[in-house]
């Protein structure tokens, strides 16, 4: 069972998130709040699998809050949800250890194959929100954007074949278990592969991964 922490500050939102989730046996909705604060607070009292954080809430925005809890209770993975109008917040939260970004409005399904994807020990990127958040960091001169997908190419020309087919595969958000199955592998030799990619790229976890292989061209 996947417990989850839901925190937003709109309770309509909170009711039709945890609606979603409850569509699905194998997660439970252990707690919710409705700002930044109280979740740090709950995440302490529950220690649930994983917190699910709008970005914007009061007295501590889902970002702060977010970083709060992955220094306090590293064991809950972090999922923020976000809108289109927040480029800047997701790619701020890059750095911020947060293991997945989900659109509010995105498929349902995607919301659930996500967390389970996180609660797995995987990150999971959406991709519409992964072709903003390269948008945002490669956004200026053209030049610039190109020198990005140059460098991002240049980085993973040092993977072999197999190794960029796995990088593909966690660009498009998938976990360990699923690239496994796609490639007809062993999901411990998955998970060698995936560690190896991280090494060679340079990277500290599978979103940055996600975002190189945008950049890369390797994910349409």
């Amino acid at each position: 069972m996947i417990r989850v922490l839901l925190a937003d500050d709109e309770a309509m939102v909170r009711a039709g998130v945890r609606a979603i989730l409850g569509s699905d046996d194998s997660i439970e909705v252990v707690a919710e709040a409705g700002d930044g604060a109280e979740a740090v607070e709950l995440v302490q009292k529950h220690r649930p699998d994983v917190a699910v954080l709008d970005i914007r809430m009061p007295r501590m925005d889902g970002l702060a809050a977010g970083a709060e809890i992955r220094r306090t209770a590293p064991g809950t993975a972090v999922v923020i949800l976000t809108t289109f109008s927040e480029d800047a917040y997701i790619a701020k939260a890059l750095g911020d250890g947060a293991s997945g970004f989900l659109l509010k409005s995105g498929d349902p399904r995607e919301l659930i194959a996500g967390l389970k994807a996180v609660a797995e020990g995987a990150a999971y990127l959406s991709p519409k929100v992964a072709q903003r958040v390269i948008a945002e960091l490669g956004a200026g001169t053209g030049g610039g954007r190109m020198a990005r997908a140059a460098a991002a190419k240049d980085q993973v020309d040092v993977l072999s074949p197999r190794e960029l087919e796995v990088l593909s595969l966690v660009g498009a958000g998938l976990s360990n278990a699923e690239i496994a199955a796609r490639l007809f592998l062993v999901e411990g030799t998955v998970k060698a592969y995936v560690s190896a990619v991280l090494t060679r790229l340079g990277v500290k976890n599978r979103v940055q991964a996600a975002i190189i292989a945008y950049e890369a061209g390797l994910v349409g």
